[in-house]
């Protein structure tokens, strides 16, 4: 049979009132037993923080990272899910005021204030979400155009430590990318420039199509808008639809200075557009740096510095030149390439000259020894 709704409070207060003598009497719970338990306050700020419908952002506080929520957020959100105050065991009937007074207490939260209090240009009202806080020094909680940061670390789920295993071997994995096989080669290259390609493609979409309303209708409309987001969760990060459009109108003159530009962008990328000749050439560079990539192996790279490296003459070794009946004479004796044969017929120039100097030298020394 199912207990009525009566039932249950009372057998609530009475588990409550038996906690409460348990607590009280120092015979019963052995003090290392209680100093183990962890705080009620804590878990219910560790399940408020992992809970999916608490807005929150992340924002630089005194050159800290913080994630901070708004006090009407928190309000809200408390009243919509009064079974997390289940977690508070005998605390569960205080006000969300005071719940937020109490975690101020226990330093689980600190309240902030936005560092830029003024008006920026063209701006009515201040920032929803600032980016850089300060601490505020009344540590109260409040609604009212208030912010609140978390104090303790996030605990951090399975997949996160996992990941950081993972990270090493994807590392090794990349650095290997060269020794791979021919197809695992062509499978990532093509996979990576697919993704990128898909990349691009969605953001120039979004843009042109927020450029041609914004242009036309006034109106600031971003399609998948959290796909830059650094902190966004995966389910926010493909939310097509847009948020609605809560800032004012741009004005007229705006919007015919951007189109203008946006008209003379378009006309000077097109008069300066490479020709086929150029895009033909560009194509060829680009395909033989991606061969070279692709056809790398370190049987290529061991060939190549075997053909580098100079033939060395073992000097213990009989050589043939002395031993065989045909001997070279040492003019013949040159490298494969002819540098060696140019370079003694350079040097036997060079001793013919000295000795046609000294000839003649000699010859003007005995004509003046005659006269």
């Amino acid at each position: 049979m199912k207990k009525s709704g009566a039932e249950k409070k009372r057998v609530r207060r009475s588990s409550g009132a038996i906690q409460n003598g348990n607590r009280d009497s120092n015979s019963d719970t052995p003090p290392r037993k209680q100093a183990a338990k962890k705080d009620v306050f804590q878990l219910f700020a560790e399940k408020v923080r992992d809970h999916k419908d608490l807005v929150s952002r992340w924002a630089v506080l005194q050159e800290t990272r913080v994630e901070y929520f708004r006090g009407k957020d928190f309000v809200s959100f408390l009243k919509n899910h009064q079974e997390l105050k289940e977690i508070l065991e005998s605390d569960r009937n205080l006000e969300i005021e005071d719940i937020g007074n109490t975690l101020l207490r226990k330093n689980l939260l600190v309240r902030c204030d936005r560092v830029v209090k003024t008006f920026r240009p063209g701006k009515k009202k201040l920032s929803t979400w600032p980016a850089h806080l300060e601490i505020f020094p009344d540590q109260v909680f409040s609604e009212n155009d208030a912010f609140f940061a978390w104090t303790f670390v996030k605990r951090r789920p399975l997949w996160q430590t996992l990941l950081s295993f993972f990270w090493p071997v994807l590392t090794l994995a990349i650095c290997l990318f060269p020794v791979y096989p021919h197809r695992c080669k062509l499978l990532i290259l093509y996979s990576c420039a697919g993704v990128l390609l898909l990349i691009l493609c969605l953001l120039t979409v979004r843009a042109t199509i927020f450029g041609a309303i914004w242009i036309l209708f006034g109106k600031r409309v971003w399609f998948f808008p959290n796909i830059l987001a650094e902190e966004a969760t995966l389910r926010e990060l493909f939310r097509f639809w847009p948020k609605k459009d809560e800032e004012e109108r741009p004005k007229w003159t705006a919007r015919l200075f951007f189109s203008v530009v946006a008209v003379l962008v378009i006309l000077l990328l097109r008069h300066h557009a490479p020709d086929e000749a150029a895009r033909a050439r560009y194509q060829k560079r680009v395909s033989n740096i991606i061969d070279d990539v692709l056809e790398w192996s370190p049987r290529l790279a061991l060939s190549g510095m075997m053909e580098k490296q100079p033939t060395v003459v073992n000097a213990t070794g009989p050589t043939n030149n002395y031993t065989d009946g045909t001997k070279t004479d040492p003019e013949e004796a040159s490298s494969p390439d002819g540098t060696d044969g140019e370079i003694i017929e350079e040097q036997h120039e060079v001793e013919e000259v000295i000795g046609n100097v000294e000839d003649a030298d000699h010859h003007q020394q005995q004509h003046h020894d005659e006269m």
